[in-house]
């Protein structure tokens, strides 16, 4: 084969239409040897002689997308001294813009003897790895642009594409599972109609199905086992897995867009597939373990690990730092994403040991003129030392807020002095986000996600039910701050039916009310079920598919939520993009009267009623009036006047509505006890609440 030397840069496989060039990084090689392969995995090699500071390169005229390849490394093999080139394992590329085939159980992928791991493992891996593809680039984005949402009016769905897609009627069943099926018209008419701002997918770079749980009959659902930083996943993709994946997420973007949806990608940068120092070698490990992997300071067979899976990448590593920048820039650029959530952030904060918002990742995020310009939301907690960090984050990013989680569900299952915090959470966590000159755009409210029960098992379980994970029922988080409301489980009670039903909407309507950006759990607007599975990673099966056939009571739920969502969307007063002028904490009562508490006779709120421990009703005031900030267009914001009135006792609590200054008539708009609630009241008057109950009454603008 007719070989040129190449260049350095960019890294990857790039074809530029007339041949491709080849560029890794090693600084511990001492031979790079590129791999050519056809569809029986038959090799051609090509030995790579041509390197520029530790970037191996070369250009082959004859190469075109479609080519799998791969790499050999040859050079040190010494774990103790944290080296493991190993040539008998093909290797991906870590910059491959896509990836065929999935791993294997086989022990080939190991670099150790399974009888005695102090012994090499020199059998070849060429049919058990995956492969890297030459991707051809170019695509008809036609006039593809990123919805002009303002930060302040997204509303945040989470979807593993998945699950959503497997068992809708409507979606042809060969594209089922796929980006084509996230792009059918079907899934598209129900985000739309659910008045959705922002499709955040759940991991789409490509994963590694795990060995251990191929073994047990299972598979990495959820997709938290990176191995491909550049490549969608292959599993997902209705038309090929040797470059036709590119071109399908893209129209999968193109056709979100286009209804006028955003896409955020959760990316998990923090790790890798390859596991511990008993993991596989797939690629990273083999091409130069230490400038990838942070090791045991003393013990560099042993990976420093803060992320529960093994291994955690160098952040102080400058070729691991251009790595994931590369990877963002170029699902901006060339995938047209508008976003991303990363993974256990706090581990992509930790440059050394500890956890430090002044980084170099976040330097190099903030000085980035593509990726400081779209939406960043860390998971800012990880499993290491001083790992959780809601509220530690710098400017420019947003955090999903775990406080507002935990008080959320505290207070509406009952818990005694949760009502201050429970104020804070809805005025926007300014006590968490404002100290660092952010917006309440920092706080994603959520209150179910990917990761524990969904909003309906939330109401109706008290303990994870994970047995079908065959582990004992020993995975998963234990302190769900969940309440059955009397049953575990399913039940044919008509009270409790009707009570799990009230705090279903509770959670939703608080949300829709909070300062901040609210993530929707899929399936949550009509009350999907796990069975009480809070850790669903390895269930590829209706335990976590959502099911498309609605039930009178589900389809009554999903209207519930289509409204919610598209009153909001209506009032900017539910989304400042400021914070209230006034005290961080308790709702931030504002001195400019943009909110203000009462209690249920419809007195301001004092400080001894704010501490009674068991203070679990009171109305919030939103001064549509007073927001005191102009829109994007520079027009001042006036918008209606809303009371929120929460009663999470166990009794029904009489409301007693405010002086006439505040509004003279009030309408009902939701009422989670009764879906059918229109009521008019007049200032002064008294509002019967039910227990566990929320109302939302607008005085409309003017009157």
């Amino acid at each position: 084969m007719q070989t040129w030397p190449g260049t350095p840069y960019p890294l990857g496989a790039t074809f530029d239409g007339s041949g491709t060039n080849f560029a890794l990084f090693s600084s511990v090689a001492e031979r790079v040897e590129l791999c050519l392969l056809d569809e029986e995995r038959t090799e051609q090699r090509v030995e790579m002689t041509e390197m520029d500071a530790f970037v191996w390169h070369v250009y082959l005229p004859e190469v075109r997308p479609g080519q799998r390849y791969g790499y050999r490394i040859h050079g040190p093999f010494d774990p103790g001294s944290g080296d493991r080139c190993d040539p008998s394992k093909l290797l991906l590329d870590p910059y491959a813009k896509a990836i065929d085939g999935q791993i294997t159980t086989s022990n080939t992928l190991y670099s150790y003897d399974f009888e005695d791991p102090t012994k090499p493992n020199n059998e070849d891996s060429v049919h058990d790895n995956m492969v890297s593809v030459v991707i051809n680039p170019y695509f008809d984005w036609g006039h593809d642009r990123p919805p002009a949402h303002d930060y302040s009016e997204s509303i945040i769905y989470e979807a593993h594409l998945r699950g959503m897609t497997m068992q809708h009627p409507d979606v042809p069943e060969h594209l089922r599972g796929t980006y084509a099926g996230m792009a059918h018209p079907a899934i598209i008419d129900h985000l739309t109609r659910l008045g959705v701002t922002t499709v955040e997918l759940m991991p789409v770079h490509q994963f590694v199905n795990d060995p251990v749980l191929q073994e047990r009959g299972l598979s990495n659902y959820w997709g938290y086992n990176t191995i491909g930083f550049f490549a969608p996943h292959n599993a997902y993709s209705a038309s090929g897995s040797t470059g036709e994946q590119v071109t399908e997420f893209k129209a999968m973007v193109k056709a979100l867009h286009a209804a006028h949806m955003e896409v955020i990608l959760d990316v998990v940068y923090n790790h890798t597939a390859e596991g511990n120092h008993m993991g596989p070698t797939l690629s990273f490990k083999g091409i130069d373990n230490a400038s990838y992997y942070r090791l045991v300071d003393g013990d560099r067979q042993h990976y420093f690990d803060t992320t529960g899976t093994g291994n955690s990448l160098l952040m102080s590593s400058p070729h691991v730092l251009q790595l994931i920048m590369d990877s963002l820039r170029y699902w901006v650029t060339e995938m047209h994403v508008d976003g991303f959530r990363f993974d256990l952030a706090s581990t992509l904060a930790r440059q050394f040991a500890e956890v430090d918002r002044l980084s170099a990742f976040f330097d190099l995020i903030h000085q980035d003129p593509i990726i400081s310009q779209v939406k960043l939301i860390a998971e800012p907690w990880d499993v290491g030392a001083d790992g959780y960090q809601v509220g530690g984050f710098p400017p420019l990013w947003s955090e999903w807020n775990g406080q507002y989680r935990d008080t959320v569900r505290d207070f509406w299952r009952g818990e005694f002095s949760s009502l201050p915090q429970f104020a804070s959470r809805l005025a926007g966590s300014a006590d968490l986000y404002e100290h660092t000159g952010r917006k309440p755009v920092a706080s994603i409210n959520f209150v179910t996600a990917h990761d524990g029960f969904t909003m309906r098992d939330l109401v109706s379980y008290n303990e994870k039910h994970n047995e079908a994970n065959g582990e004992d029922n020993n995975d998963g988080e234990s302190n769900n701050r969940s309440w059955n409301c009397g049953v575990e489980g399913p039940t044919e009670d008509p009270e409790v039916i009707a009570l799990r039903a009230r705090q279903h909407r509770n959670f939703l309507t608080t949300m829709i009310f909070s300062q901040g950006v609210p993530m929707i759990l899929h399936g949550d607007e009509f009350g999907r079920t796990q069975q009480g599975n809070n850790n669903t990673y390895c269930q590829d099966n209706p335990i976590s598919w959502m099911d498309w056939h609605l039930t009178p009571t589900q389809e009554d739920l999903l209207e519930f939520s289509r409204r919610l969502i598209h009153l909001r969307r209506e009032h900017p007063v539910m989304r400042r993009r400021r914070f209230f002028k006034g005290a961080a904490t308790r709702g931030g009562e504002s001195d400019l009267g943009e909110v203000e508490w009462f209690t249920p006779g419809g007195t301001h709120m004092t400080e001894e009623e704010w501490n009674q421990p068991w203070a679990r009703a009171a109305m919030v005031f939103y001064n549509g009036s007073a927001i005191g900030e102009p829109d994007r267009f520079g027009e001042r914001i006036v918008d209606d006047d809303f009371l929120f009135l929460v009663n999470a006792a166990p009794e029904d609590v009489d409301f007693v509505l405010p002086a006439p200054v505040y509004g003279e008539v009030w309408k009902t708009v939701v009422n989670t006890h009764d879906d059918t609630d229109l009521s008019e009241y007049h200032s002064g008057e008294t509002v019967h609440v039910p227990s566990r109950t929320s109302l939302i009454l607008i005085n409309p603008l003017g009157k």
